[in-house]
C-alpha cells in the first residue's frame, strides 16, 4: 500500500492530468489547489502556514512556475517543508530536462531539486522535456494566416505530450519505492517547425531572435516581465540544437512507446491561426 497521495496544481494541466490518471489505475489520490473543488484540497504555497500535507504519503509537487525565480523556489520551499512537517514519505517533482540547464526558467528547477535532496525526505526528481502543446503553441502565423513563423530555425525539439508526463508522473506515484532517489529524463521525439508548418499546409518562415524577442515585447499582450527572456531562451536552445536529444526513460516508465508529439503540435498551432475574412 502506498496511502494517499496528493497531486498539487490540481486545476492546472499537468496536475488534473496526473490526479485523473492515478485515480483511472485506483489509486487513492486528491489534488490540491489555490481553488479547491470536489475532490481537492485547498492548497496555497504563498500561504505557508495554511499548507496542510497531513495523512499524506505520497506528494506530488507539480512545479509552481508562472513568477519570478525567487517567488517559485520560496513556494517550493514552503511544499517541502509542510512535507517533512507533516509527515509525508515521499515526494515526486515535476522538473526541467537535464538539457534545460541553460533555459531562463531552469534554476527554479535546479534549487527545487537541491532543497528535495537536502530535506531527508525520499524523493524522485522526473525532469520533463518541454510539452508539444507548448512547441506548437509558440509558432506564429502571419497576418493572412498563410504561413507559419518562428525563430526555431531548422532547430529540433525532443518534445513530449502533458498527458505522456502525466502518465509517467502516475506511474512514479503509485510505486514511488521503486523509484526512491532517482531522476527520470522524460523527453520525447524531436520535431521541427517545418514539421508542423507541413503538416498545415503552409510553409516555415524563419525570423531571427532580435525579431522575435521584439514581437513578444511589442506585439504580445498580457505576457508578464519575466516571460519574454524566458520564452525567447527556448526559441534560441531549439534553433541551436541543445534540446534535440533523445532519451528511454519515458518508454521504459509507460512501458510503451511514447505518444509522437507531432500530431499534439499541430492541433496547438491550428488553434492560433488567425481568422481571415475575405
Amino acid at each position: 500500500m502506498t496511502g494517499r497521495i496528493l497531486v498539487t496544481g490540481a486545476n492546472g494541466g499537468l496536475g488534473s492530468a496526473t490526479l485523473a490518471a492515478l485515480r483511472a489505475g485506483g489509486a487513492d489520490a486528491l489534488g490540491g489547489s489555490r481553488t479547491p473543488g470536489d475532490g481537492t484540497r485547498r492548497l496555497d504555497f504563498d500561504d505557508p502556514a495554511g499548507i496542510d500535507l497531513t495523512g499524506v504519503a505520497t506528494l506530488v509537487l507539480v512545479s509552481a512556475g508562472y513568477a519570478e525565480d525567487d517567488q517559485v523556489v520560496a513556494r517550493h520551499a514552503a511544499a517541502v517543508d509542510a512535507a517533512v512537517r507533516d509527515g509525508v514519505r515521499h515526494v515526486v517533482y515535476t522538473s526541467l530536462a537535464g538539457v534545460g540547464d541553460h533555459l531562463g526558467f531552469a534554476l527554479a528547477h535546479r534549487a527545487t531539486e537541491r532543497l528535495l535532496r537536502a530535506s531527508g525526505l525520499s524523493w524522485t526528481i522526473l525532469r520533463n522535456g518541454l510539452y508539444a502543446e507548448l512547441f506548437g503553441g509558440l509558432l506564429m502565423w502571419s497576418a493572412d494566416g498563410t504561413a507559419v513563423e518562428s525563430a526555431f530555425g531548422d532547430g529540433a525539439l525532443a518534445a513530449v505530450t502533458r498527458a505522456d508526463l502525466a502518465e509517467a508522473a502516475a506511474v512514479v506515484a503509485a510505486d514511488p519505492a521503486r523509484h526512491a532517489g532517482r531522476v527520470h529524463e522524460l523527453v520525447g521525439t524531436p520535431i521541427r517547425a517545418a514539421d508542423v508548418a507541413g503538416r498545415l499546409g503552409v510553409p516555415h518562415r524563419g525570423i531571427g531572435l532580435g525579431e522575435y524577442r521584439r514581437r513578444l515585447l511589442d506585439e504580445t499582450p498580457g505576457l508578464l516581465p519575466f516571460q519574454p527572456p524566458m520564452l525567447a531562451s527556448i526559441a534560441t536552445a531549439v534553433r541551436h540544437g541543445f534540446l534535440d536529444g533523445t532519451r528511454p526513460d519515458l518508454t521504459d516508465l509507460l512501458g510503451r512507446p511514447s505518444t509522437h508529439p507531432l500530431e499534439t503540435a499541430v492541433a496547438a498551432a491550428s488553434a492560433t491561426r488567425p481568422r481571415v475574412t475575405v
